[in-house]
């Protein structure tokens, strides 16, 4: 992800994503908060995007797109409370996003076992690659 247009939009969709439960936690903002740092993205920035219509781009790396996709189930798990239509948009952006829809399950039914609610790096990249053979 190079041009602060791919950053910004990819926090615009973590935004979009962050309140299809209709609220925004206090939780989840500061994982956006810590997220837009990592991203070299503002606070006033961030907080404009939440003003915004959804800016979302198309990420061409597979990687990216798990690095992505990795995000939102993070912050889907974050607040602590995992809603229904959480669930159902996580598996639809997966999918929109050309990730195989057996490794999203195994991801997210990992994440939802693990105490801390994240996996390895190396199991996430795992599972999603192991689909290619």
């Amino acid at each position: 992800m190079n041009t602060k247009e791919q950053k910004l939009s990819l926090l615009a969709d973590m935004i979009a994503f962050a309140i299809v439960d209709g609220e925004l936690h206090d939780r989840e903002y500061m994982f956006l908060s810590i997220i837009a740092i990592e991203l070299g993205v503002s606070k006033d920035e961030l907080k404009q995007l939440f003003h915004e219509e959804n800016r979302s781009e198309i990420i061409k790396s597979e990687f990216e797109r798990i690095q992505q996709f990795y995000r939102l189930a993070l912050l889907m798990h974050c607040d602590g409370v995992l809603h229904e239509r959480e669930q159902i948009k996580i598996h639809e952006i997966g999918i929109n996003m050309g990730l195989n829809p057996f490794a999203i399950k195994r991801v997210l039914k990992a994440m939802e076992k693990s105490p801390t609610r994240m996996v390895s790096p190396d199991y996430l990249l795992e599972v999603f690659q192991e689909q290619h053979n």
